[in-house]
């Protein structure tokens, strides 16, 4: 029978890496102090790194992916209303 050698850590052990990690410690180095993989390290990395905005705000990685995926829904629901504006906008003999 396989045995599961899946460890379980919590969300502030994690955001603790990922800061050490942002604040220069190597991944190799992370890895080899605390006993974890460099997947779930980056898996990590990608989950809670931080962006500071120009107002102060801080977002974590998640929130911009968020962000840049309803961005891009904007922008084709933009251009969609803008096509129908031409189709449905009555041209002047004056164009």
């Amino acid at each position: 029978m396989a045995t599961n050698s899946y460890t379980k850590y919590d969300e502030d052990f994690k955001k603790s890496l990922v800061s050490l990690h942002q604040n220069g410690k190597t991944q190799t180095q992370l890895c080899k102090e605390y006993g974890v993989s460099q997947s779930a390290l980056g898996k990590w990395g990608k989950q809670y790194s931080t962006v500071e905005m120009d107002d102060g705000d801080v977002l974590t990685a998640k929130q911009v992916k968020e962000l840049q995926k309803r961005n891009a829904q904007f922008e084709e629901e933009n251009l969609i209303l803008k096509k129908a504006i031409a189709i449905f906008t009555p041209h002047s003999n004056n164009d």
